[in-house]
């Protein structure tokens, strides 16, 4: 009885020992499943992300617009680039990168005549007065004084264009502005404007009065093409040369063009057929002061409006 004792309590010690060690192998085993299960969870979570990103990315490149196919027929678009052929890789620019044509400065166009004149009112200074003294001289080619806008003193100086009046022809009342425009509602405007302020405008001045302008306008009659012309050169016998020189000129209608692309008007470069080699007005093309241009020398600026039309 008492050996039967002794292999029962070794039978019960033992199946005691049994039990404690199945209960530890389950906790491990159960432990090292649930680490590999987060382990793989993290994983697949990462994996699920990066799949997000790349297809959210993929989902905005889809949604930005293409860059516009670039058509470099204005001479100005490029210049200061690298000519075709240099500098390996670099040429084979994105075409967001490349030069993009604005459309900005009117290029040839038939002669749209003398119905294209008449629908034009013409806003600016002396050398825009000038339009309609010499049609009443007997230049009919040009426009008379009813499409001429300019203070009665002859000339708009444009750091004075908020306050300033103009002529208006149907009424003959001095009037400002904005109000010439509300009434009239022009199909197309031509401004000639800034000769004066060259000699006394920075950049910053004359960008702000000459757009400030454009707003006016726009805001008045939101329907009205507008070009900006350029300024006219002077010539070597100017007599204010040394305040209203070329060079200025010249840096002036640079301004004048980038206006005009940030407020989407057109840019009219007369300038171009009025400078001589020299960099001067030719002598023989202004009314004898250096500055104003002759009766015969607008015509030529007429004919040069005609074959530039804004369509």
């Amino acid at each position: 009885m008492k050996n039967k004792g002794n292999i029962f309590g070794l039978a019960w010690h033992g199946a005691i020992l049994l039990c404690a060690a199945v209960c530890v192998f389950a906790l491990l085993f159960t432990s090292c499943t649930n680490y590999k299960g987060s382990d793989a969870f993290v994983s697949e979570k990462v994996e699920k992300e990066d799949k997000n990103d790349k297809n959210n990315d993929k989902d905005k490149k889809e949604e930005e617009p293409a860059a516009p196919e670039v058509e470099l027929t204005d001479p100005l678009v490029g210049i200061g680039g690298k000519n075709e052929g240099e500098g390996g890789n670099e040429n084979q620019q994105s075409e967001a990168q490349q030069p993009q044509q604005t459309g900005t400065v009117l290029g040839v166009t038939e002669d749209a005549g003398r119905e294209y004149l008449d629908k034009i009112i013409f806003l600016g200074d002396s050398t825009t007065y000038g339009i309609g003294f010499y049609y009443d001289k007997g230049y009919t080619d040009l426009c008379p004084p009813s499409q001429i806008w300019t203070p009665s003193s002859g000339t708009l100086t444009l750091s004075n264009q908020s306050t300033a009046t103009v002529v208006y022809p149907p009424t003959g009342a001095e009037i400002p502005i904005v109000d010439a425009v509300t009434d009239a509602k022009p199909e197309i405007m031509v401004l000639t404007l800034g000769v004066n302020g060259v000699s006394f405008m920075d950049e910053q001045w004359f960008v702000d009065e000459y757009s400030a302008l454009i707003n006016t306008i726009k805001t008045a009659s939101p329907e009205t093409k507008i070009i900006l012309n350029s300024i006219y050169p002077v010539a070597a016998s100017y007599k204010h040369i040394d305040s209203i020189s070329n060079e200025k000129i010249r840096a002036a209608n640079e301004w004048i063009q980038t206006i005009a692309e940030t407020t989407g008007c057109k840019y009219l470069n007369t300038y171009e057929i009025l400078v001589s080699a020299d960099g001067t007005l030719p002598e023989s093309d202004h009314n004898g002061d250096g500055i104003h241009l002759s009766g015969e020398t607008f015509g030529k600026v007429m004919e040069y409006i005609r074959t530039h039309a804004y369509n």
